[in-house]
């Protein structure tokens, strides 16, 4: 996929994969310093979903 891609496209992608590493870095260091139920079920459910959009990101940068 990434052969049929811009360099354009290519440099977004990398932007939005070291954005949402980031993001994923963030809520994966903050998740136990969180005591209220509520709002670590929401963070474990932000950490699935931003493995799941690295994992895509990556598979269209192969």
């Amino acid at each position: 996929m990434a052969n049929q891609l811009g360099v354009h496209e290519m440099l977004e992608l990398h932007e939005l994969l070291t954005f949402k590493t980031n993001c994923l870095t963030k809520s994966q260091t903050m998740l136990p310093l969180v005591s209220d139920t509520g709002l670590k079920g929401i963070i474990q459910e932000d950490i699935r979903g931003g493995i799941e959009d690295i994992q895509q990101i990556r598979a269209l940068l192969v």
